[in-house]
């Protein structure tokens, strides 16, 4: 018994995650099975202009585990951190939630039929086409969470100077956003506003506690000083 309280004590701060998660794929399993007729169509014209690139189907799905690893790592190795990546995760796709309940969303940029070549990647696009709609896409959570992700890694204490880890990081980020658009999983419109909500998110939750550390730090060197 002193063990499992013990356990608790340490791991407790995991206990709002599982929540979350637990009610985020409820909604969204919801919104998956309502939305799929009566929705507004997003579509800009660079869109057209974006070509269809199976490949990046890899990327697309190393999504799941590159969050999930972050998130993870954060979890047993700092609790300050871990907690920070969350208001940032949680944050993004609660937003996302209220926008595919209120305002119905998709797009019609899947291929009618796939080009006549036959590999493991257009087999994966076919197999995430089949168990994914083309609803519920805006902003790109692929996008945001991508963002998040990689802005953990980047301000991590037990990564400051792992840089070769921040750089593929950051290779992944960035080779995950343009999956969504390659594998015609997500418009350009998608992409951008996911783009603008992880830099505001950025700014409230790392970028705010920079700035207010250096102030204290400022005040601490005058106070010093004198």
């Amino acid at each position: 018994m002193e063990k499992i309280k013990q356990f608790y004590i340490k791991y407790r701060h995991g206990i709002p995650l599982l929540i979350y998660m637990g009610i985020y794929l409820t909604w969204f399993a919801w919104l998956e099975k309502n939305n799929v007729k009566n929705y507004q169509v997003i579509h800009v014209s660079l869109d057209d202009y974006i070509p269809f690139c199976e490949f990046f189907v890899v990327p697309y799905f190393l999504w799941f585990a590159y969050v999930a690893l972050v998130v993870v790592f954060l979890f047993f190795r700092n609790k300050q951190e871990f907690n920070r990546v969350c208001v940032f995760l949680f944050t993004g796709m609660t937003v996302f939630l209220i926008i595919s309940t209120l305002w119905p969303n998709g797009h019609h940029l899947r291929l009618t039929e796939m080009p006549p070549r036959d590999n493991i990647f257009i087999r994966a696009v076919t197999f995430l086409w089949g168990i994914d709609t083309p609803t519920n896409i805006w902003p790109s959570i692929h996008v945001y969470n991508s963002m998040g992700a990689h802005f953990a890694v980047l301000r991590s204490a037990q990564l400051e100077n792992k840089r070769g880890l921040k750089i593929a990081s950051g290779i992944l980020a960035f080779s995950i956003i343009l999956s969504t658009m390659f594998i015609k999983q997500h418009s350009v419109f998608d992409v951008m506003t996911g783009i603008a909500l992880g830099s505001f998110m950025y700014a409230l939750v790392y970028r705010r506690e920079a700035v207010l550390a250096s102030r204290a730090q400022k005040r601490l060197k005058k106070r010093i000083s004198i």
